[in-house]
């Protein structure tokens, strides 16, 4: 099999960022959330131009996921990032989030997720990819162990499944 020099598994990635991208400009625009959306929204706190507080840097040294929901304010976004205020026990705090930091994104109000394997570093980041796209089957936010392997009461794997792009390129 040839080499990939298109990459496509950037392509895929940046085109399912950019699912998060608009739905935050929207929301930016409008200052609120339609309906009954909300979001969780996974990051990786070490990533190359994350900017938390030392505080949550601190509390959150791999990880953070946030709720987009009621209270959040000044939502600025371009073509690499987002801003956004949030309060933290009573601390107001802005967080400045680049896309390529993102590993999830789930909207419980219409059980869409986004899952990204994100390199922690750019040499990681050549191993490559591995991207979802599901409906979740429950209205709360899933553990990590629920979303690699959301099971039915009769042990068999619902909804989308996980599919690496660097598997599925080798079928072909």
């Amino acid at each position: 099999m040839g080499q990939d020099h298109i990459r496509y598994d950037i392509l895929a990635q940046d085109a399912l960022r950019s699912v998060i991208r608009k739905v935050l400009i929207e929301v930016a625009a409008t200052g609120a959330l339609p309906g009954d959306h909300h979001f969780f929204i996974t990051f990786l706190t070490g990533a190359p131009g994350v900017r938390i507080s030392q505080h949550l840097k601190a509390k959150y040294a791999e990880q953070m996921t946030i709720v987009v929901q009621h209270q959040f304010w000044d939502l600025k976004v371009t073509e690499t990032l987002f801003e956004i205020g949030l309060s933290f026990s009573d601390t107001p705090e802005k967080l400045v989030i680049p896309f390529n930091a993102i590993r999830g994104f789930y909207d419980p109000s219409v059980n869409f997720e986004l899952e990204f394997d994100v390199a922690a570093t750019e040499e990681e980041e050549s191993e490559g990819a591995e991207i979802t796209a599901y409906p979740i089957t429950s209205v709360e936010k899933p553990s990590e162990a629920e979303t690699e392997a959301k099971t039915g009461d009769d042990g068999k794997k619902e909804g989308g499944s996980v599919i690496s792009l660097d598997s599925f390129r080798k079928k072909n």
